[in-house]
């Protein structure tokens, strides 16, 4: 009896050790969560207005829970990982003069990142307030002065105007009304053509909307593939591609008068040689090369850079395995020589030209990756999947690079080129000697 009490005794001494233990743990965490949040507060605190004390306490509540629940992830090629959401990050979107990028999530917020900090210890944003709904969908326009978002609970497109303050500061201002609401399904993908003159939203039955920039619908596009799973336009703002259930992805050339008038959409070309439907697919810069990733395990490179008026088709350039499941994302750099796949949370990068398997990064985020995407410099490839955004050098960007400059040195004559090159290889090792130098974020 004695000797089952001393048991017990003991083991209730020793649970409170373990009590006392965790609960100082605890609040040793709390307190460097306390402090790095209100630092991130004051850095805050130039951008946002009217903030009343009782609203930043329970924000700072709220966020010392959600930092405690944040994924930790590291690796040689993390540039960095950009913290400022309390909610999941759902959608990234560069713009297009390489100075930004933009970032929404369920906390109600748009964040618009400074690309030039990527490389900083510190990661500021600027934030915008999405009024009595969330976002998730962002895309900049062409010029970088507004950005595009759609709105989970108006089922509609809201514009936003960039707007440069005396500061250096940008200010956010939502546009008197959002578009009417056409959907019936949920949304997929919105964006803004390059050239400016559309808008295109696409949805998860088979229905894809062409906008003018006022709202007004100028056509539909019904991809009879019986559900979308991926929708976009293409870099040089002509095509509106599709994929979905069915193991093709079709493409669209939406056509303007010289005069600027919308005058139809009309069937371009098709990429046929999947063997089942098609999770995802991106465009290079130039539109020239598209590459698709399928849920028969493979992805494909294609030329896309054809005459199809003159019934010109577009032609399969390479075929690699790869590992994908649903709602996988691809995304191809802007000079076509790197592919990057998202497979669950991980993040593989291939060689465009080779198929070859460069990098790997496991578990990149807590969830499954929702959006991967390179800046347009090229130097970048970012992703998102929880309330952080992890953003990566492209190494094998840079060493794809090396190699098609050193295979042209081999075959140049002039001694003018050969220097150039010499002095280009010689950069781009140097740049790339320094990513993988680089300590990890």
């Amino acid at each position: 009896m004695e000797a089952s009490a001393l048991v017990a005794l003991t083991l209730l001494l020793g649970a409170l050790v373990i009590l006392v233990a965790l609960a100082v743990v605890r609040r040793k965490e709390e307190i460097r969560e306390e402090t790095e949040q209100a630092a991130e507060f004051a850095a805050e605190g130039s951008v946002a207005k009217g903030a009343a004390p009782k609203k930043q306490k329970q924000e700072k509540q709220r966020s010392r829970k959600d930092k405690a629940s944040q994924h930790t992830f590291s690796h040689p090629l993390l540039a960095a990982s950009l913290k400022g959401h309390s909610g999941n990050v759902t959608c990234l979107d560069f713009s297009s003069n390489g100075k930004y990028l933009a970032s929404c999530a369920d906390d109600r917020t748009v964040r618009i990142w400074s690309t030039k900090d990527f490389l900083e210890r510190e990661h500021k944003c600027l934030r915008a307030n999405v009024e009595l709904d969330h976002a998730t969908l962002v895309r900049f326009s062409p010029d970088s002065r507004a950005f595009i978002t759609w709105l989970a609970n108006g089922d509609s497109i809201r514009i936003f105007k960039m707007t440069k303050k005396d500061d250096g500061t940008l200010s956010f201002k939502a546009a008197a009304e959002d578009f009417p609401q056409k959907h019936k399904a949920p949304i997929l993908n919105i964006g803004i053509a390059e050239t400016g003159k559309f808008i295109m939203s696409a949805s998860t039955d088979t229905i894809i909307h062409i906008w003018d920039l006022k709202g007004e619908v100028l056509a539909s596009i019904n991809t009879n593939q019986i559900t979308n799973s991926y929708a976009a336009i293409s870099p040089c703002g002509r095509f509106v591609a599709s994929c979905g259930f069915t193991p093709d992805v079709k493409v669209w050339e939406v056509c303007f008068g010289k005069g600027g008038e919308f005058k139809e959409v009309a069937r371009a070309f098709d990429l046929k040689g999947h063997s089942a439907g098609v999770h995802a697919f991106a465009f290079s810069n130039d539109s020239h090369r598209m590459v698709t990733v399928s849920k028969d395990g493979t992805w494909k490179l294609w030329n896309t850079d054809v005459e199809y008026k003159k019934q010109q088709d577009p032609y399969l350039l390479k075929t690699v395995p790869c590992a994908s499941s649903e709602g996988s994302r691809v995304a191809l750099s802007p000079d076509g020589r790197v592919v990057a796949i998202s497979d669950g949370s991980n993040v593989a990068l291939y060689n465009a030209a080779s198929g070859e398997l460069e990098e790997e990064m496991h578990g990149v985020h807590s969830e499954e990756i929702n959006d991967l995407r390179f800046d347009v410099s090229g130097r970048f490839v970012a992703c998102s999947g929880d309330k952080a955004i992890r953003v990566f050098h492209n190494a094998p960007g840079y060493r794809a690079a090396i190699r098609d400059m050193q295979d042209m040195l081999k075959k140049a004559q002039n001694e003018g080129m050969k220097q150039r090159l010499q002095q280009q290889i010689k950069e781009a090792q140097s740049a790339l000697d320094t990513v993988l130098a680089a300590p990890v974020d």
